[in-house]
């Protein structure tokens, strides 16, 4: 049995169906926190990137025409693109060396890291958080309760 909440759309009648080409963007982007470390001007160019993408994940639009289709300065698009590229989400081989326009390819997004992995001892785990390690009280010198010292 299915027990799930069952949402309605506000307008039930106008729900959005893709004619013609559209682009589409995995959820983990949301779920794994890449729009956040990709920022606005990142996030932008990403959405543009995978709606002028092919079946490839390929695309040539130029920089300044993504400036102008996005309404940024080319600076950002030039510092966003360079962040894709360092978080291997978009890959560049530009039309012939030297110049900064190419065809711009969407990657697939890196594995999830693993929660999890080997085991490890609990004073390696705190010495890791860099927290200070309480050292044990010396044993004390117990004697039965009834002997005595001579």
């Amino acid at each position: 049995m299915d027990k799930r909440l069952k949402v309605i759309p506000p307008y039930p009648d106008l729900i959005r169906r893709p004619a013609g080409r559209f682009g589409w963007l995995e959820d983990r982007l949301l779920r794994e926190d890449w729009l956040s470390r990709l920022g606005p001007e990142g996030t932008a160019i990403l959405v543009l990137l995978a709606l002028a993408a092919d079946r490839h994940g390929a695309s040539f639009y130029g920089r300044e025409r993504m400036a102008n289709a996005l309404g940024m300065n080319r600076q950002d698009v030039d510092r966003a693109l360079a962040q894709l590229i360092e978080l291997r989400l978009v890959a560049h081989r530009p039309w012939r060396p030297g110049h900064s326009d190419g065809v711009w390819q969407l990657l697939p997004l890196p594995a999830p890291k693993r929660r999890g992995g080997e085991a490890v001892c609990i004073t390696d785990a705190i010495k890791s958080l860099n927290l200070p390690l309480q050292q044990p009280d010396p044993p004390a010198t117990s004697r039965p309760p009834h002997s005595r010292a001579f």
